[in-house]
Formats: structure tokens, C-alpha cells, sequence
């Protein structure tokens, strides 16, 4: 067949309008019988002309700019093809052009913001959830535009709508960033919206994490600023090209709405015969609304950057699967799964009845379990304003929850029909999947997916329901392999590791959690939390194959590896200072989570090694020979002190810990490979003494099944793995969980919630066990970054009879399956494009090497090596 390109793709974006860089990085997919990339073409069109830049090489994923820097607003087509060399004799092939993609930058200097910040009121009131402020201006355009673009950011969350239409669908627009640093901005093609002759556009703006209530212990109000506003910028093109921008600047007036509270953890209250209808349209009787304060641009202090990431958007609705009517006069619906979201009903109703709807995860005692929140009431109340059947769901809040139940819901009307769960988190394409024989681990898998889901509200945070919802660095380090497996988070994860940089002290400290907030935790910066900085940038790395990304952070990774080199001893070992340790070891009181079996200094020690190990390597990939021998100097060091401290003469550690063991062997720690087997053996014995139930927290969980595979002891892993009693993997899968909790007995046996006061049923930190799924249980890891080479090794174990894996990587779908045969084990393997597989079969002295294809291997018992044949 001729080859075809597929995929063409801008940075880590599904869609390329609006950039913030000048020079995009390009990635494309190749579908082709074999060969080798060549040479790429990219095309260039744009109002002058198209432009073809030819590039050598078999390089695909995120391919340098190769034209001149794009300017603000300048918009282009882009297209490739390539040249493939085929057969012994390289004859070669040229494929066809792919589809055009349309690349447009937003505004990429601040000196294009011209237009100012618009403050709806300066007054706030501290005691409660504020309301949302509407803004509206009208104005009139004598031509129709050929393209009209919509810029906006704000200290606080909003919603547009021109001429009665929304503008965009992102949900908690602009997002959380930190704020003090940078504001992220959006664009908009709102070229079909406005209209020749007269015009307005609306504006809701809330508080949101801006000036809201956020954080835990009391939390914080107005973190951020005193007063929400919005910054928007409306331009339109005329045929010949000139750009003009509308001033609106003296043209805006405000008002409270029908949004007369919100908050994101309280809930939002809307009385719907208080939302004045056309708000947003032209002529419209605004004499009653006030003028708004008008404050330059050069107010703002922070940088205005365009997204990197998809926005957080409405994903999709669930049904309730069941509905009752409780003797309290209430109706509880059971969605079936814990998200994050809202609610969404469809009522009617006479004017003034008042609608209460209730969130939980959990139910306790046959009540909603709401214990757990601790001060994040959730509960969102509409008032009808009569008549017509209105639809309705919150705008500036969000839950986490799996159950509702609505107070006051009109007679006669079907909730079962008449209310949805609305599913909210950033629009990351799902690039991973999972499934084996036994349905508890697949439904582990499955729970691990929606926990990501959850939690990827704009940044990863740890949890989406009760006063929290932080951008926990410990949690995301744990658990960036997995998320960069199954989601295609780099845009997410980039924007979010430019808060870490921001947000970093002067003295390398990491925050524990970023953006930060003062609500009363230890501000030390902890190891094993702030090695974030260094070990989420070369995930993304290893997986993505983004180098960029490397560049952007080095200095970061840097200067926390120097802090963390700064609180050890002359010998290299780390003696003092904060640090969480093996944080919600289950040995570990309720009240101290963080009091485990494993010494958290030496979790410090460790963690030190590892990130100077990493930050040398990426200073070797980005030329920084100096630096790279400066940190693997380091890392030997602090590995001495390592094992001065911890592992006695005898070559047994000092205290053995199943985390402590793990980290020693998994991150290469013991000073010979005897050692190594010795702590393998005394691993498996402790998990054995254990009934095989987990016996780590947060830093040995990830890892420990690794570590016993790795020293032979692969039957211990699996039934570590198959555990049901409580605590383990799956006892909150034999409880009925449909997330991963943040406790191994959040909810104990007898359907109790955990009586601690930090208590949550979605958190993704201890599903990161998904990536030892994918690499050793299915059997697929990443050889070269970005998959450019991958390694196939199924290790199966016993229990499971068959599994498999597909990853959407950089260079398209990778499929491993296998399944035994008897004693012998069979082995699909789909490899795509541009990329080799390395198929480790039983048996097998060394790996097959296989390029883009489908695959079988097979390895039975009379046929000791594996057998390769070509599927078609």
C-alpha cells in the first residue's frame, strides 16, 4: 500500500489554534509495509504561499519547527510527507501528503494585550461563598469580519457568550495556575458568533481558586487577589487583513445574576428568577447595571501564557443506575462510579420551589458517608423560576461523588430520566488499556483509569471531593509512569511542572504540594515529594520522548537536587530535616501517617541518589557533559553514604523493611548483586510473613512487586498482587470501589468509613502498581525513549492465564497479548511504524527483534526457544 501519514499533531495539543510558541514541535503517525523513514517534507501554506522544509532522518515525534518563528496570530497550514526506503535494495516510496493541520498562535508577546482588566466590584464578603458577576458590552461592526479571535484570561473563573451563544466549551476557565506567576490565557474563533451591525458579548466571572475558599485545616480565602476580573480582547480581520481591535474598555457594565453563591468545594446556588434572559444579546435593557473598574493590563504581574494543555471539559454523562425515594422525602440516585463533576437536571416547576442536590462518595450507615469531606459542603441548590422546563447544572464548582440525593424534587417528574452526572477533567486522549484474566485485576486497572480521570482537573491533584484537591507533588512522582502510559498527559503535566519551577524556592525547595497554599501543612519541602521535579520530567521523557521538556526543567530538576544534597552529612547520607517518609504505611497510626516501619532518612538518602542519577542524564542528553559527571559524582557519593548507613558488613540491611528492601533493590542501592539476592530472598520472606498483604506506603508500593520479580521471585510478586484481604491491591475492589482509595481501609470491612480525619476513596497514588501491569504482567516497556524501541516480556505468574496491553505511543498503536497453551505460552505483538520490538520469549537466550507488523511468538515446552511467524 502507499504509505500514509496520519496523527499530524502540534506540541502535546489535539489542536493546534492558539499556540503560546512561536515554533511548534510536529508529530505525525506513518502507516507503511515496512521500511525506514528517509526524509520528511512539512508544508508550510499561508497567505504568501506554501514553503516546504525537507528533513532528513527517521525522526517523527515532536519534530523541531523548521520555518521561521510564527508571529502573534499568524496562521498556517502544515501538511507532511515522507520518503521510505524499502527493501534490500532501499528502493524508495514516497508517501502521500497527510491531511492539513492549522496552526495559529495566540498572542505571544504581553505587548499585545491591549485591552484591560475588568474588576466587577471591589467588595467581598469573608463569612461566605460570593456570588458571580455578569459583564456584558455591546458593539457594532460595519463589515463582516473574515476571522474574528476572542483572547481571554482572568483572576477567577469564567464563561462567555456572544450574541446569546456560548464562546468555547471549557469548564473553570483559565484554570489554576500560580496565579502570582503566570495566567493562562484562551483563544476563540468566534468568527461565526459575531454578526454585521450590533453585537454583545457577556462575561460570568467567579471566584474559583483565585479568591475563593481553598485548602484544608480552615483553608484560606482570597489566596491570590481581593478582586476577580477579566482580561478580553476581541480582534476581527477585514478581508484586506488589517486586524482591529474592538474597544470595549469603556463600554462594559455589571451585575449580579442568577448565580447568587459559589464555591468550588461549598457548592453553588442559583435562582433562576434572578438570571436576566438575553443578557448577552444586543439591546438589551442594561440601564440598572453598574460600571465595572477598569485597571491596565500592566496590573497584572504575572505572565499571560496560552494554554499547552486541552482545557478541562464536559467528557461525558452518566445515567443513574439506580433510584429510590428515601422516607426522609429525599431521592438518592446511585451513578455507579465516583467522579468528578456535577450534576445536570431538567426540571419544571412553580416559580420560587427551591431544589437542594447532595454529593458523596460513600454510603455510611445507610446515609450519604459526608464525614470526609470535612468542610467542602457540596451541596448546589437551584430555584425555579416557573414555567418552561428549564436544564441546569452548576458552572463554577465541582464534585467528587458517586452518590446524590435531592432534596425538594418536583412530584411527578422521573430523576431517573430527568438528572445526569456530568463527568468534568482535562480532555486527555486515553492512550493506554489493560486486561487480563483475572476480572478483579482488570477492574483494579479500570479503577486506576478513573482515579487518573478524576484527578487530572486541570492538574493532577490528590484527590476531587473534600477540602483539599492539592497538586500533591509526591502523588504525581509516584504515579507518572502510569499517567503518562494511560492518558496523553504531557500537556497537562508540562504546564503544571512550569507552576513547580515558579513556585520553587530560592534555595531549590520544592513545595509539597503547587501551586502552594498556606492552610497549615509543613512548608519544607519533603523528599520522595519534591523529587517530583526531577523524576515527572524524565517520565515524560522516557515515555513521550520529549526532550523539550528536559530543557525547560533542568534547571529545576537542578536546584532540588542541590537543595536535597544540602541537608546530607559529609558522608553523602541524609540524617535531618522534614520528610514524609513511606507516607500511609499501613503499620502507621491513623493520626501520623507518615510514622512507618521504613527510616524516612533513608527514603531521603535513596531519593537523592535516584534524582542525581536522573539529573545526570539529562544533562548528558542535553550536551551538559560537565554537569553530568558533577551529578553521577553526586549520586556515587550519597550512594556510599547509603550504604555506610543502612546496609551492614554482613551485606543485610540494617532494618528491613519491605520499602526499604524494594527501594535497595530496584534502584540499584547494594554495593554487590550478592547483596542484591540476599535482599531478595529476605523480601519475599517478609512479604510471606505478611499473608502477602501489602506492608508499604507511598514510596515502597510502586515498586515492590518490581523488586521481587527482579531478584526472581515472581510468585511472590503475583500473589502479593491477587491479595484480597485487607490490606491490598484488591480488598477495595471486594468492597465494591470504583476508584483507588487514598487508604488501604478507607472503608473498613463492616462498611464503616476510616475514622481518621484524612480519608478519601479517589486517589490514584497507590494505583501506580498499573505500571508494573503494563511492563511485567502484559509485559510492554519502553526500551528508547518515546518507544522508539520497546521491550516485549511477558512474566507471567500464577493466578493469571492471559493478558494484554495497548499504548497509543508517539509512533502509534503497540499491542502486546499473550496467553498460555498448556505449559507454553503464546505471544501478538502489533508494532508500529518507525519503531523496533525487542520479544523476550521463555527460554530464550536473547530477545527477537521485530519491526512494524503483526506478530505471534510461541514458546511450548518440547520447543524450548520461541518461534517467530509473520500474522497478516
Amino acid at each position: 500500500m502507499i504509505a500514509q501519514i496520519s496523527r499530524l499533531r502540534a506540541e502535546h495539543r489535539t489542536n493546534a489554534f492558539g499556540l503560546g510558541t512561536a515554533t511548534p514541535r510536529l508529530s505525525w503517525w506513518v502507516a507503511a509495509d515496512g521500511g525506514v523513514q528517509a526524509w520528511a517534507e512539512i508544508e508550510r501554506t499561508t497567505a504568501r504561499g506554501p514553503i516546504v522544509a525537507r528533513i532528513d532522518g527517521d525522526e517523527q515525534v515532536l519534530v523541531t519547527w523548521p520555518f521561521e518563528p510564527l508571529r502573534s496570530r499568524e496562521r498556517s497550514e502544515v501538511r507532511v510527507r515522507v520518503g521510505i526506503n524499502v527493501g534490500e535494495g532501499r528502493e524508495q516510496q514516497v508517501s502521500a501528503w497527510s491531511s492539513a493541520l492549522v496552526v495559529e498562535a495566540g498572542l505571544l508577546e504581553r505587548d499585545d494585550w491591549a485591552s484591560s482588566l475588568i474588576i466587577p466590584s471591589e467588595t467581598a464578603d469573608h463569612s461566605r461563598c460570593r456570588p458571580a458577576w455578569m459583564l456584558r458590552a455591546e458593539f457594532d461592526l460595519a463589515t463582516a469580519p473574515v476571522r474574528a479571535r476572542l483572547y481571554v484570561t482572568a483572576q477567577g473563573l469564567y464563561r462567555t457568550e456572544i450574541n446569546g451563544r456560548r464562546v468555547g466549551d471549557d469548564e473553570l476557565a483559565p484554570g489554576w495556575t500560580s496565579y502570582g506567576h503566570r495566567l493562562r490565557a484562551q483563544a476563540y474563533d468566534v468568527t461565526e458568533t459575531v454578526v454585521l451591525g450590533s453585537n454583545a458579548i457577556g462575561f460570568e466571572i467567579a471566584d474559583g481558586w483565585f479568591r475563593g475558599h481553598i485548602g484544608f485545616d480552615g483553608g484560606v480565602w482570597d489566596l491570590y487577589g481581593a478582586n476577580v476580573g477579566v482580561l478580553a480582547q476581541l480582534e476581527v480581520t477585514a478581508d484586506d487583513g488589517t486586524i482591529r481591535r474592538i474597544d470595549l474598555d469603556k463600554k462594559w457594565r455589571t451585575a449580579v445574576g442568577g448565580t447568587i453563591a459559589t464555591g468550588l468545594y461549598e457548592g453553588e446556588s442559583f435562582d433562576a428568577r434572578l438570571h436576566p434572559e438575553g443578557w448577552s444579546t444586543a439591546g438589551f435593557d442594561d440601564s440598572g447595571w453598574m460600571h465595572p473598574l477598569v485597571r491596565p493590563v500592566e496590573s497584572i504581574d504575572a505572565r499571560i501564557e496560552h494554554a499547552i494543555a486541552e482545557p478541562v471539559r464536559q467528557i461525558e454523562r452518566l445515567a443513574p443506575v439506580m433510584v429510590e425515594r428515601l422516607p426522609s422525602g429525599r431521592v438518592r440516585l446511585d451513578f455507579g462510579q465516583n467522579i468528578s463533576g456535577r450534576l445536570e437536571m431538567t426540571v419544571r416547576g412553580a416559580s420560587g420551589h427551591r431544589i437542594r442536590l447532595h454529593h458523596a462518595e460513600v454510603l455510611e450507615g445507610g446515609e450519604l458517608g459526608i464525614r470526609a469531606l470535612r468542610a467542602a459542603t457540596s451541596v448546589d441548590e437551584y430555584v425555579i423560576g416557573g414555567g418552561e422546563v428549564r436544564t441546569w447544572q452548576p458552572r463554577f464548582t465541582i464534585h467528587g461523588f458517586r452518590f446524590a440525593e435531592i432534596e425538594n424534587w418536583p412530584d411527578g417528574l422521573d430523576a431517573s430520566a430527568l438528572v445526569r452526572a456530568v463527568v468534568l477533567h482535562t480532555d486527555m486522549e486515553r492512550t493506554g488499556w489493560f486486561e487480563c484474566s483475572d476480572p478483579n485485576l482488570t477492574k483494579l486497572h479500570d479503577n486506576t483509569v478513573w482515579s487518573m480521570r478524576d484527578n487530572f482537573v486541570d492538574l493532577p491533584t490528590d484527590c476531587p471531593q473534600r477540602d483539599e484537591r492539592m497538586g500533591w507533588t509526591g502523588d504525581i512522582q509516584v504515579f507518572a509512569p502510569a499517567a503518562t502510559y494511560l492518558y496523553g498527559s504531557g500537556g497537562v503535566l508540562s504546564s503544571w511542572l512550569r507552576d513547580l519551577a515558579d513556585e520553587q524556592h530560592e534555595d531549590g525547595a520544592v513545595p509539597n504540594f503547587v501551586p502552594w497554599v498556606p492552610c497549615g501543612f509543613p512548608e519544607p519541602a519533603s523528599p520522595a515529594w519534591g523529587d517530583a521535579a526531577a523524576v515527572v520530567p524524565w517520565a515524560m521523557w522516557q515515555r513521550f520522548g520529549d526532550r523539550g521538556i528536559l530543557a525547560q526543567q533542568f534547571s529545576s530538576m537542578r536546584a532540588w537536587v542541590e537543595h536535597l544534597a544540602s541537608r546530607a552529612d559529609e558522608d553523602g547520607a541524609i540524617r535531618s530535616g522534614f520528610s514524609l517518609g513511606d507516607w500511609l504505611d499501613p503499620a502507621a497510626p491513623p493520626e501520623d501517617p507518615g510514622a512507618g516501619r521504613t527510616d524516612r532518612y533513608l527514603v531521603a538518602t535513596a531519593y537523592l541518589v535516584r534524582s542525581s542519577r536522573i539529573v545526570a542524564e539529562a544533562a548528558e542528553l542535553l550536551g551538559e557533559h560537565a554537569l553530568r559527571s558533577r551529578y553521577h559524582a553526586l549520586a556515587d557519593h550519597t550512594l556510599r553514604g547509603f550504604q555506610d548507613e543502612h546496609i551492614a558488613r554482613t551485606g543485610r540491611m540494617h532494618v528491613e523493611t519491605p520499602t526499604g528492601l524494594s527501594l535497595a533493590i530496584a534502584w540499584n542501592l547494594f554495593a554487590t548483586e550478592g547483596q542484591r539476592e540476599t535482599g531478595g530472598r529476605r523480601l519475599s520472606e517478609l512479604v510471606a510473613e505478611g499473608d502477602y498483604r501489602i506492608s508499604t506506603g507511598f514510596v515502597g508500593t510502586p515498586i515492590i512487586c518490581d523488586a521481587l520479580v527482579q531478584t526472581g521471585h515472581i510468585d511472590s510478586a503475583y500473589r502479593l498482587l491477587l491479595e484480597r484481604e485487607c490490606p491490598s491491591w484488591l480488598y477495595p475492589v471486594s468492597m465494591g470501589a470504583t476508584t483507588i482509595w487514598e487508604r488501604w481501609d478507607s472503608m473498613l470491612p463492616d462498611g464503616r468509613v476510616n475514622p481518621g480525619d484524612m480519608t478519601s476513596f479517589n486517589h490514584y497514588a497507590l494505583g501506580a502498581v498499573v505500571d508494573f501491569l503494563h511492563r511485567i504482567v502484559a509485559g510492554l516497556a519502553p526500551r528508547e525513549s518515546g518507544y522508539r524501541s520497546f521491550n516485549v516480556a511477558p512474566q507471567p505468574g500464577p493466578g493469571i492465564d492471559c493478558a494484554s496491553t495497548e499504548h497509543l505511543s508517539p509512533y502509534g498503536p503497540i499491542r502486546v497479548a499473550w496467553q498460555r497453551d498448556g505449559d507454553g505460552l503464546n505471544v501478538d505483538v502489533e508494532v508500529p511504524f518507525g519503531t523496533t520490538a525487542y520479544i523476550q520469549m521463555p527460554g530464550d537466550d536473547s530477545p527477537h527483534i521485530a519491526t512494524s507488523g503483526r506478530h505471534r511468538f510461541s514458546a511450548a515446552p518440547s520447543q524450548p526457544k520461541g518461534q517467530i511467524c509473520l500474522l497478516t
